[in-house]
């Protein structure tokens, strides 16, 4: 901007003090002061009006920003969950006695990230104990009938933590 020192604003005084004269100089300087402000005024709105420009559209970028980044996510999620499901075919294929969670393709919550090789052998390992025989299950079937009872009152008795 133009710098103007307090001796050329003077001497810019008395030029105009001596070019209008006493009666117009009041008049002129009013009107000069009215332009100035409405200068500046007109200057700060479109000041104004880029900045909140600018900040709408620094606001759409992270806005794309973030949809980008939840549609990598996104994918990300997906291409694991096809991973998942598709372990838990393999494993549904090989081994007849798996979870029914598994075989009707529901998602596992609780897979890590590990190898699906090692996912797939847990699995079956876990649904191994299933099929167990049914003497182990029920050790106690039978309980010894008592004086009034029949044979054919006896009740079958699960094992403890075994159900």
């Amino acid at each position: 901007m133009i710098e103007i020192s307090f001796a050329k604003l003077l001497v810019l005084a008395l030029i105009a003090l001596i070019v209008l004269g006493p009666e117009k100089l009041p008049v002129v300087a009013r009107t000069a002061g009215a332009l100035i402000r409405r200068v500046r005024g007109g200057w700060d709105t479109v000041r104004a009006e880029v900045e909140r420009e600018l900040e709408v559209e620094e606001i759409r970028r992270a806005a794309r920003e973030v949809v980008a980044q939840k549609d990598a996510v996104q994918a990300e999620l997906n291409a694991t969950l096809n991973q998942v499901q598709d372990v838990a075919r393999t494993v549904t294929a090989d081994d007849p006695v798996v979870p029914v969670a598994i075989a009707h393709d529901e998602p596992a919550l609780t897979q890590d990230a590990r190898e699906p090789d090692a996912a797939a052998a847990e699995l079956a390992t876990a649904a191994a104990p299933t099929a167990a025989p049914a003497d182990d299950l029920f050790a106690s079937a039978v309980t010894s009938p008592t004086p009034g009872d029949t044979a054919a009152s006896a009740t079958v008795e699960p094992k403890h933590g075994s159900v």
